[in-house]
């Protein structure tokens, strides 16, 4: 047998798998550029967020304001924001605001609310206890700040709006719904109420993985982000231990096309074409793993293997637009085959999950797919398949790793 480590267990001890092959099968692990750049120390993150692109320092802007929002990404993103969030509170702190006008508002759009051993992990102990740190409610308490151009509401959380500087920090990472994520995607859908999130969630027109520019529901965000006022960001690349080892800040959208572009060299990623078997890691957004399925799948051969490995004790995350909430239904945006479509290119997926299936959730995945708990009873259906010799490519952290193809679109 060979042996493979690859990273898992985000939020869960980020403890690595080790998975096994026969020795006669050829295995390829498919890295993304990034993957062992080095973790930004905190003077380099300081001095990143003070070289902010297209506004002043965060410092400046924090003068004379009376009360300041954090808005942060939710645990369906590795974002380790507690290596960010030191700076960005020094920079508030120097322009005059203390810490008791600073809140934080967990961004997380449809997603399921979370609790303090969350907030914990991403904010630290400290903050959570000094600091008041919400939850965003997507069908209660908004400000009405009329319509986009493309007609979608904008209904945006009463206290976001109530603060009069906003800062937004998170990472941008491959979204084969907005291009890459980040920017004004914190604000929609990030703290608008679901009667924005279902009308921008339906445009489709330019939203092929890697698009930006062109991507229509990108551009309906940004024009609702315009109209709230975004104040300053602070977006970070993560590495494979999701360290932030590149990052940019400042104007809401200059510094998201800045952090765009290096996104697209980072995170980018060769294919092996015609896999007998293409694993996707699910790692590091094992909770909404099925973001792994555009670079597993340009991989895989017709009829062949696609493999998702699920590592985390979530399941998939509660997302109230597009879930499953009943046997026929769901959100407004469900779909009984929402991202792993039939008829499939492959001919099975296997899903390795050792917290098991909620069965709920398969079809994030592939109705019919299999599940089992142990990568060895994987390994052993695929023997039974393919033999003693195999082609294999692995994504070690297939959820942000983007095709080369898909990286170079607008």
């Amino acid at each position: 047998m060979k042996y493979i480590n690859v990273p898992a267990w985000e939020w869960y001890g980020w403890k690595p798998e080790r998975l096994s092959f026969p020795d006669g099968w050829d295995v390829s692990v498919q890295k993304m550029k990034g993957h062992d750049a080095k973790a930004l120390k905190p003077k380099e993150i300081k001095e990143k967020i003070a070289h902010p692109y297209g506004t002043k320092l965060l410092s400046e802007l924090a003068k004379g304001k009376r009360k300041c929002v954090i808005l942060f990404d939710d645990m369906t993103r590795p974002t380790k924001t507690t290596q960010m969030l030191p700076a960005v509170l020094d920079e508030l702190n120097e322009g005059g605001l203390t810490d008791d006008r600073i809140i934080f508002m967990m961004a997380s759009g449809a997603h399921t609310g979370r609790m303090l051993f969350d907030f914990q992990k991403k904010l630290g102990e400290d903050i959570c206890a000094k600091h008041l740190v919400f939850n965003h409610n997507p069908y209660d308490s908004f400000e009405d700040l009329g319509k986009t151009s493309w007609g979608t509401p904008i209904l945006i959380n009463k206290e976001v709006m109530s603060c009069d500087l906003k800062v937004t920090v998170s990472s941008i990472m491959p979204h084969f719904g907005y291009g890459f994520g980040g920017g004004s995607k914190m604000i929609l859908p990030g703290v608008s109420g679901v009667g924005s999130i279902s009308p921008n969630h339906v445009i489709k027109k330019g939203t092929d993985p890697g698009r930006v520019a062109s991507n229509e529901r990108r551009l309906d965000s940004e024009e609702a982000a315009s109209k709230v006022g975004v104040d300053f960001i602070v977006h970070s690349l993560l590495n494979a231990d999701s360290d932030v080892c590149d990052l940019v800040s400042g104007d809401l959208i200059t510094a998201h096309r800045e952090g765009v572009k290096r996104a697209r060299a980072h995170y980018v990623t060769k294919v092996v074409p015609n896999a007998d078997v293409s694993i996707g890691n699910t790692y590091p957004m094992a909770n909404e793993g099925y973001k792994s399925y555009h670079i597993a799948l340009e991989s895989v051969r017709k009829g062949g293997d696609l493999v998702y490995l699920l590592y985390t004790p979530e399941g998939c995350r509660v997302h109230f637009y597009n879930g499953r909430f009943g046997t026929d239904y769901g959100g407004e945006g469900w779909n009984p085959e929402v991202y792993t479509k039939k008829p499939w290119k492959m001919g099975r997926v296997i899903c390795v999950s050792p917290s098991g299936l909620m069965k709920a959730d398969e079809h994030y995945y592939g109705e019919g797919s299999k599940w089992v708990k142990k990568w060895s009873d994987a390994r052993a259906l695929m023997e039974g398949t393919h033999g003693p010799s195999a082609k294999v490519a692995i994504y070690p952290t297939a959820s942000m790793q983007i095709s080369e193809k898909n990286a170079g679109n607008d």
